[in-house]
């Protein structure tokens, strides 16, 4: 498949509306376009068919069981695809357009490759001004995922997009880099209009008490979906937005990970924090150490997370090392990620 690439500065000038327009029809027409948001790149489809949800599966080589979220341009369109509630309209008026997913029981407008066989969908109303634009051009609901190869690190800019889905996707918007870098924060709506965090993100745990005091945590988000059990959202996998690189997290002070560093053979290579750089400097070389911001700059280290672990596979590193992060405010939604992405390998130093 001959991909199309083209870059969108300003969704209000005339050659970015003609290639939006293009790319709505695109969507409307089956196709797959990879377009921007504030989080990450999704790989975009019309969430209404069966054969152009079935499409991104076969593009990012992702399991069929793992559901899809749709993008729609308005909160308020949800009611087209979802029996909404009261708790819905909270979260909306409080976070969207923004970098959440709502889970409600899906109406049949919406095919079962797009849920995964459930008969709940997750709606989301990206914040990204091209996000936007496209699904209002596209005049569908848009399901989207990351836009990487599956199980590897999430696509937070352009290059990493279209490395990984050139010739696999009809066009490639570049709207530049993601602001936030983590994905969406994800929450179920239960029965009882109380809520059920899936997968943290940037609006966090702390920002939805403030709408709902009772907030329930999936064992999934801080530990390993339990063998069987149903994936109720994306990101909930076992192993997940990994490097090629074996990646590894150290729970322990700064001096028993450089320690413990030390005494590793081969080509090592460390994230580690600003204030870190230094001392690892005396035992690897530079092109191995990758800064992952100032210790307490949390949303700076969101941002970084999945280029870093896309960069580190350049070095190759015979391992990559980082520690463990506290998983308090959206240092959870690092947690998150960065034990997925190191398949649960957690090193306790003493």
């Amino acid at each position: 498949m001959q991909t199309e690439a083209v870059i969108i500065d300003d969704i209000s000038d005339k050659k970015s509306q003609n290639a939006l327009k293009k790319a709505g029809q695109t969507i409307r027409n089956g196709g797959l376009v990879v377009f921007p948001t504030e989080t990450v790149y999704g790989l975009g489809a019309d969430a209404t068919s069966v054969q152009a949800a079935e499409k991104i599966y076969k593009a990012k080589g992702r399991p069929s069981d793992n559901p899809l979220i749709i993008h729609i341009h308005e909160p308020a369109l949800a009611e087209k695809y979802t029996y909404t509630t009261p708790m819905f309209y909270k979260i909306a008026d409080a976070f969207m357009p923004g970098p959440i997913t709502v889970i409600m029981k899906a109406k049949d407008i919406i095919p079962k490759t797009v849920t995964a066989g459930l008969d709940t969908v997750a709606v989301r109303c990206p914040l990204h001004p091209v996000a936007r634009e496209l699904i209002k051009k596209a005049g569908v609901p848009i399901a989207a995922p990351s836009a990487n190869l599956s199980g590897s690190p999430s696509p937070t800019c352009f290059k990493y997009a279209y490395a990984d889905m050139n010739e696999r996707v009809d066009m490639i918007i570049d709207g530049g880099d993601c602001d936030i870098g983590l994905e969406s924060t994800i929450v179920k709506i239960e029965e009882d209009e109380s809520l059920t965090l899936l997968r943290p993100g940037a609006v966090t745990v702390e920002d939805l008490n403030m709408l709902c005091d009772d907030i329930k945590i999936s064992d999934a988000v801080l530990s390993a979906l339990k063998e069987g059990q149903t994936v109720l959202s994306p990101g909930m996998k076992y192993k997940h937005y990994a490097p090629k690189t074996p990646f590894s997290l150290l729970k322990g002070s700064l001096e028993k990970r450089f320690e413990y560093i030390s005494s590793q053979n081969g080509r090592v290579a460390v994230i580690c924090y600003d204030e870190e750089v230094s001392s690892f400097e005396r035992i690897i070389p530079t092109e191995l150490i990758f800064n992952f911001g100032k210790k307490d700059d949390l949303q700076k280290q969101a941002k970084l997370l999945f280029t870093l672990l896309r960069d580190v596979d350049k070095t190759e590193a015979d391992a990559v090392f980082a520690a463990l992060p506290d998983a308090s405010g959206i240092g959870m939604a690092l947690y998150n990620r960065m034990i997925r992405a190191a398949g649960h390998r957690i090193i306790t130093l003493n």
